[in-house]
């Protein structure tokens, strides 16, 4: 049988903790059905790729057994080199072997930092980037968006079960955001969008507040006390007072204890984090027990249960398209705040991890 051609990309990956680099990788030729697309634009997660880098993500420290989804020390941790970081692409069509894939077309994809891919539609969601949006603005809809949009339905099938909408766990509800990051400020303006009654963004920075309030967000500043702010703010009874339910969307311990201390009795986190040590600031003998609280994780490789057939990635990235279109131009004006060369990618990460940055981007943006 003959072995298919392929081409070679430059991509960013890592060699090593600490160690980003441009790369060259392979990349199968498209064959019937599929189609050749040319990268123009690539987010950066300062989050999940910046972990990569420096090594403290928990597949490079411990060993996953995928069989039980479970980390130990039975065996060895991933090894490097990483050879490819990204998911928030946004890509040409020129060429095409599928009636799906007009060449021409712009569309967003999750395939890392790499120059060009081969887009298989039947294997990975390929999504449209309408003419009417910013082009640079596709890197949001084929993860980043349905990361926050899960959020949503997390809280909505706590709320009101399988069948609910997207908007029922946030639709006349008090709404507490923790983290002003890009998956905090996307998902707060879900939030808005969907009919919450109150929203707040509780966040330590500054400058990141300042973002959420010129997005017309109210804030709180998250010094260990905002807990007490939200619960003043929103009192419903006797004994009764806080969020209905906190979207946590920071990857740190002192987030969720926030969090677990601001909702009311009976009410849900639904947590968008990605922690990568321990959570000692959790206390789960306090507010956890004494108030029937709920923890619920929201991870974009599953929505909730039983929801499956209904919200498939392309429902969610509709979703956040129509939060694009409402809000696109000032997302575009206060979230992405540096776009770079590809060339620069390593250099940014790299930064990133060392924390040599002075004023780290918000949403940084890579430019083909």
């Amino acid at each position: 049988m003959p072995t298919r051609s392929s081409r070679t990309v430059r991509t960013i990956g890592v060699l090593a903790p600490g160690e980003p680099a441009v790369l060259d990788a392979e990349e199968p030729e498209p064959g019937p059905g599929q189609a050749w697309v040319q990268t123009e634009w690539s987010g950066v997660s300062a989050g999940t790729e910046v972990a990569i880098v420096r090594g403290t993500d928990p597949h490079h420290v411990l060993h996953w057994d995928p069989e039980l989804r479970s980390f130990d020390d039975a065996g060895p941790p991933a090894a490097y080199p990483v050879t490819g970081l990204g998911y928030m692409e946004v890509g040409r069509v020129t060429e095409s072997r599928t009636a799906s894939l007009a060449e021409g077309a712009l569309v967003a994809m999750a395939y890392g930092h790499r120059t060009g891919t081969c887009a298989d539609p039947s294997a990975r969601p390929v999504i449209g980037v309408p003419d009417d949006l910013d082009p640079l603005l596709g890197v949001y809809l084929a993860q980043m968006g349905p990361i926050c949009v899960n959020g949503l339905l997390h809280a909505a099938a706590s709320a009101a079960g399988p069948a609910a909408g997207v908007d029922a766990g946030v639709r006349d509800r008090h709404v507490l955001v923790t983290g002003a990051g890009v998956v905090g400020l996307l998902t707060a303006l879900l939030a808005v969008q969907h009919g919450a009654a109150d929203v707040v963004v509780a966040e330590p920075s500054a400058e990141r507040r300042a973002v959420a309030e010129v997005l017309g967000l109210a804030t709180l500043r998250d010094d260990g006390t905002a807990w007490r702010a939200v619960k003043e703010r929103w009192r419903h009874g006797p004994g009764d007072a806080g969020a209905d339910v906190v979207l946590q969307c920071r990857g740190h311990d002192t987030a969720l204890a926030t969090a677990l201390k601001a909702l009311r009795p009976q009410g849900t986190v639904v947590d968008l984090g990605f922690y990568q040590a321990g959570a000692e600031a959790v206390r789960l003998g306090e507010e956890f027990h004494h108030n029937g609280l709920a923890v619920v994780c929201a991870q974009i490789s599953r929505v909730p249960r039983g929801m499956a057939g209904s919200w498939p990635r392309t429902a969610l990235a509709q979703v956040t398209l129509d939060l694009l279109r409402a809000r696109g131009a000032e997302i575009r004006r206060h979230v992405v705040t540096d776009v770079l060369p590809f060339d620069d990618g390593p250099r940014l990460l790299a930064d990133l991890a060392g924390r040599r940055l002075a004023a780290p981007p918000l949403q940084a943006v890579l430019r083909f």
